[in-house]
């Protein structure tokens, strides 16, 4: 599996489970809907910056995103 995809898919599945609309998080992370739509799809190359800022909007370490994720793939 691809790496940006399994990013995507952790931060779909956290945002999920914090009952959190796609809109809302990318508001709350200070990016526009439509690139959080792209990350989530693992169409994006994501940033540290970026990521940091997902994190904080969903109030968790960034290690939590990338938690197991080198196993997955």
């Amino acid at each position: 599996m691809d790496l940006n995809k399994r990013i995507g898919e952790k931060i779909k599945q956290l945002r999920l489970e914090k009952n959190l609309s796609q809109e809302r998080l990318a508001g709350l992370s200070e990016i526009d809907r439509t690139y959080m739509q792209s990350i989530e799809k693992g169409e994006r190359n994501i940033s540290i910056n970026i990521l940091f800022k997902i994190s904080k909007a969903l109030d968790i370490k960034m290690s939590t995103i990338l938690e197991n994720i080198e196993n997955e793939l």
